[in-house]
């Protein structure tokens, strides 16, 4: 039973997604503050999900590769659910919004042409990103706006997302939990990586 931990948290973060989308139609009293703590939740099944795959000693290709599917299927959601919230802020930051979006979905291009699978990379500099994202979404969701913070996401983003391109590039073979640029020249190289035991598998 232990070993479907991770799975159970996998999926709980997809429940949460629709979850989320639900409250922003129906606009109960406090939803945004329920929001909030769900997204606080769901947060948390994505950096536990990993640390206890590995700690169980379960943590396959094919799990992360469902882990990064749902991670993409619940900011989806929640950004769906922001939008449906404050639809002016994405007015507002439009242009930005459609080539960061844009930027997400090039690298499953990338990945999808070069290994005919989806991206699982894991990249420390990803992993810093989802953290400003998050910080961006809780401060929409209860202000409807953003500007320091909302930019400071844009630019990182960009930065990852080309990050994450180069790592694919690089790779010869589809490889998941590959932590930086540095990490797949290694790997090209034929040279074992040297991962963190709670960051990568």
């Amino acid at each position: 039973m232990k070993s479907k931990i991770p799975d159970i948290l996998i999926f709980s973060r997809l429940i949460i997604g629709f979850i989320i989308i639900g409250l922003s139609l129906l606009k109960i009293e406090n939803y945004q503050i329920i929001t909030v703590i769900l997204l606080s939740i769901g947060l948390l099944t994505d950096i536990f999900d990993g640390i206890i795959a590995r700690h169980l000693n379960v943590s396959t290709q094919k799990l992360r590769r469902l882990d990064s599917t749902v991670d993409q299927i619940f900011f989806i959601s929640v950004g769906v659910a922001v939008y449906i919230m404050c639809p002016e802020f994405f007015e507002a930051n439009a242009f930005k919004i459609i080539i960061l979006v844009g930027a997400e979905a090039l690298i499953y291009l990338v990945s999808f042409l070069k290994f005919r699978k989806e991206v699982a990379t894991h990249s420390i500099g990803a992993k810093i990103w989802t953290l400003l994202l998050f910080g961006t979404l809780i401060q929409v969701i209860l202000q409807c706006q953003s500007v320091i913070l909302f930019n400071l996401c844009f630019w990182v983003g960009l930065l990852t997302r080309a990050e994450i391109i180069a790592i694919l590039f690089i790779l010869k073979t589809w490889t998941n939990d590959v932590p930086s640029v540095f990490h797949s020249i290694q790997l090209r190289k034929g040279k074992v990586i040297k991962k963190s035991k709670i960051f990568n598998s």
